[in-house]
């Protein structure tokens, strides 16, 4: 049997249903912007007593007054209004977004009808919605049109530009408009003249004035990293947001998008020029030949879908999932102190009048890890920061976040403080030194896939924008990716010039780094820069430095595998013995609130930074100095950072001297001391020759009394090392005085008789050369004066060890040289000199 076609009528009645099903919704959303009230729902029960409050009729009454058009409804208000509204606003949202809109122009018109007269369109954006999908379950077909919540990172944002709405065209034969031809995803002209007479059906011009506009933008969105699926490599979306709704997004954001999912033909990929109409293909059959055929014009080729989303609004994930970005610096001090309640303000300064506030707020810090105290003091630290400063005449500006990396052994858990981090800040970016090149971290140019423009793409960096970019494995680093993050960690910025694009972006992020020694375990007998393959300005600009050390120890490794074993055992914190004092939920409040104040600096705290500088300064270039690292104007301001985090820990609004001290502290022990290997002397024939002398000096036989020394004479003199580079830098400074002193005299000689000068310049020189030099009795006298002993026997041992020293520039080190021609002379009376190559 053959099948009825539906008649005419049939299309007719189905337009009709669908024309008065929409009208039903807008005439049930002007009931519920009218009615709607969170403080009473008696209207659900029919009894009609007004509510005192109505929450969409203010929302519209301060929207008229800031003059904006856009109206934010709660979509779980709606389900408790009217749940048979809601479940058509859900499943048919692109649909009746038309209605909705219409129903929020009557109640405009009713109660505004001027504002409603001078707006030309208004919009309604839901959220709270209540389930919020994966970008890779948002993009199937069962979704396609329904109103549903779409989480993701923000990776790149576009311009943006004007988008054609609802154009208003003239015929190019006779002129005439044609008003409200909508534009369906792309560029759409109308299909004929509204003449019949006229028989145009393709030169058409837009009429700018009449035509509608709204602010267009893309917003590409990534894949959260918690919701990539094992061994899946992320996806993104194309996110379109319109009107108040543009430049709401930055790249790094972690955003949540309220709207539907929306599929158009790819007609742009499939045909080339700028236009999208398509054209009839029945070019030589005249111009009445059948009109715009649609898609069948494309001819037979594969056709090509895309989707993207168009969000109704947006909002940010941490207000979504009830969590807390402690470092939100877009937002005023009072707007952020205004997010907190009576109760969340009262548990702060509860916190805050405990005893020691700074280490249980630091034991709270990644609780999973045991020990490493002062590790964790310095990333509570990081994430407190000092305070930004700008000068005011010339816009100079000083970072106050705080830059700090973990140096140590494997198994040290400096994995865990990282990825801990990034856990607790929303805005943290985790990435690995590695597999991460120059552009990956700081910015790269490329090429946009549809306009063909050069668009700028966010590195990890600027992903971090006030927040905290963790790097792993920062060693593996190439030394041309290290250089390239030199201005991001000083001046917090990013410079770009390529493909014609000439930019600064900001990259005002703290960095956390951890790094592994060079040969596998960090060597204590050589310096921080020895271990590392860090540059020395890269290695400059981090304001702490941890070295996590493997030692062993019976007792730590002890408490290390009972609190391993009671996690895996339990799985959770409960059954550990010390656990933290605060949650995550309690550390996260109170940094944001201890982050809005900005300390100042105090005259005592002033003089002692002064003084704690110069002490650090003078350990660093002293000589003996076992600080594995130089001390720099770099490490003041670092001092200057950790003074302010200390002070907004004890949410103090001045800096004290006490904070300025304990910022000293973990300066000092953020620069680990190198610990060198002690002198030994081979004094054997040093101490015989010391024996011999006291032999002659008392009238003794010199055999009795060697023979009787012969078992001291065996035993090895051990020296620090820092005492031995004290000694040899006292012992050189005699040298070089001698020797300028002499060459002062030999010059005022030649000036005072130039004449005899010129004819004994040999015997002058001679003379210069045996002035400059020192008796090495002499040269132990002045040392001797200059330490000021007055014990006999601390004298006598003294004397020895700097005979020992001498000997060992003289024999090893040739840091000393004896003059030649003097094996007859007794040893003390020998001269001695510095070596040509000693600076």
């Amino acid at each position: 049997p053959f099948y009825a076609q539906p008649s005419p009528s049939c299309y007719a009645a189905r337009e009709m249903a669908d024309t008065s099903f929409d009208d039903e919704i807008r005439s049930q959303f002007y009931e519920f912007i009218k009615r709607f009230s969170s403080e009473s729902l008696s209207m659900l029960s029919g009894s009609g007593a007004e509510p005192a409050l109505k929450d969409y009729v203010e929302q519209v009454l301060r929207m008229v007054e800031n003059d904006r058009s856009t109206l934010y409804v709660d979509f779980k208000e709606v389900e408790a209004f009217d749940p048979s509204l809601a479940a058509a606003i859900e499943e048919h949202f692109f649909r009746l977004e038309p209605a909705l809109r219409g129903g929020l122009r009557d109640f405009v018109s009713a109660e505004f009808p001027a504002y409603a007269q001078a707006q030309r369109d208004f919009h309604v954006a839901f959220f709270g919605m209540p389930f919020t999908m994966k970008i890779r379950d948002a993009t199937k077909t069962e979704n396609i049109g329904k109103l549903s919540c779409v989480s993701g990172t923000v990776t790149r944002t576009s311009e943006v530009r004007p988008e054609l709405v609802e154009g208003v065209f003239a015929c190019g034969a006779c002129s005439t408009l044609a008003e409200g031809v909508k534009q369906q995803f792309r560029y759409t002209e109308p299909m004929c003249c509204a003449q019949k007479s006229c028989t145009n059906r393709t030169v058409w011009t837009l009429d700018v004035k009449r035509s509608k506009f709204a602010d267009w933008q893309r917003v590409r969105v990534q894949e959260n990293t918690s919701e990539i699926p094992a061994g899946c490599m992320p996806r993104t979306l194309d996110v379109i947001v319109r009107d108040e709704n543009v430049e709401r997004a930055k790249a790094g954001d972690k955003a949540v998008f309220t709207g539907s999912l929306v599929v158009s033909p790819d007609v742009l990929g499939m045909q080339t020029g700028q236009r999208t109409e398509v054209r009839s293909k029945q070019e030589g059959r005249g111009a009445d030949a059948g009109g715009v055929s649609g898609l069948s014009t494309l001819g037979v080729r594969e056709l090509a879908y895309k989707t993207c989303f168009l969000a109704s609004s947006l909002s940010s994930a941490d207000a979504r999932f009830g969590d807390i970005n402690i470092r939100d610096e877009g937002d005023d001090e009072e707007a952020v102190k205004a997010t907190f309640n009576t109760a969340a303000l009262d548990e702060i300064e509860e916190m805050r009048a405990k005893r020691d506030i700074f280490s249980l707020l630091a034991h709270s810090i990644a609780p999973t890890v045991h020990g490493h105290d002062d590790v964790k003091r310095g990333i509570l630290l990081l994430l407190m920061g000092g305070v930004h400063k700008q000068s005011p005449d010339d816009g100079t500006r000083l970072r106050g976040d705080i830059n700090a990396c973990l140096v140590g052994d494997p198994s040290t858990a400096k994995s865990q403080f990282l990825k801990y981090v990034c856990n607790i800040v929303p805005r943290a970016v985790y990435a690995s030194g590695k597999a991460s090149t120059a552009a990956g971290l700081t910015a790269s140019v490329t090429r946009d896939e549809e306009s063909g423009d050069a668009v700028i793409e966010a590195g990890a960096l600027m992903l971090a924008d006030n927040g905290i970019c963790c790097i792993d494995e920062f060693d593996k680093m190439e030394a041309r990716d290290q250089v390239a993050i030199h201005e991001a960690m000083e001046q917090q910025t990013i410079s770009i010039a390529k493909a014609g694009i000439r930019a600064t972006l900001n990259a005002r992020a703290s960095i956390l780094a951890a790094a592994n020694p060079t040969h596998g375990r960090y060597d204590r007998s050589k310096p921080l820069s020895k271990n590392l393959s860090l540059g020395a300005p890269i290695m400059s600009r981090f304001d702490l430095f941890f070295v996590i050390l493997d030692e062993c120890n019976e007792v730590t490794d002890h408490h290390i595998a009972k609190h391993i074993v009671n996690l895996h055992q339990h799985g959770s914190l409960v059954h550990i013995a010390s656990r933290p004092a605060f949650n995550a939920a309690q550390l996260k409040r109170y940094i944001k609130y201890a982050r809005t104040i900005k300390p100042t600096m105090t005259e005592p705290a002033r003089a002692e930074l002064i003084q704690c500088y110069s002490t650090l300064r003078a350990e660093s270039h002293g000589p003996g100095s076992t600080m594995a690292q130089r001390i720099t104007v770099r490490q003041l301001e670092a001092m200057i950072r950790l003074s302010e985090a200390i002070a907004r820990v004890h949410l103090d609004e001045t800096i004290k001297v006490s904070y300025v001290r304990q910022a000293y502290r973990l300066l000092r022990k953020s620069v680990v001391h190198v610990q060198h290997p002690d002198v030994e002397f081979d004094e054997e024939g040093a101490f015989l020759d010391e024996v011999l002398a006291q032999a002659e000096d008392a009238d003794e036989d010199p055999e009795e009394v060697v023979a009787d020394e012969a078992p001291a004479a065996k035993k090895l003199t051990v020296l620090t090392f820092e005492k031995f580079e004290r000694m040899k830098a006292m012992l050189v400074a005699r040298l070089r005085s001698a020797e300028e002193s002499a060459k002062r005299s030999a010059t005022a000689a030649a000036a005072a008789a130039p004449a005899a000068a010129g004819a004994n310049e040999e015997e002058a020189a001679e003379v210069v050369a045996e002035a400059s030099c020192l008796r090495r009795h002499e040269l132990v006298a002045d040392y001797l004066t200059q330490m000021q002993i007055d014990d006999e026997s601390e004298l006598a041992r003294e004397r020895h060890l700097v005979n020992l020293v001498i000997g060992r520039l003289i024999s090893k080190e040739q840091v000393i040289v004896e003059l030649p021609e003097q094996t007859a002379v007794d040893k003390a009376d020998r001269f001695l000199v510095l070596h040509s190559s000693v600076e």
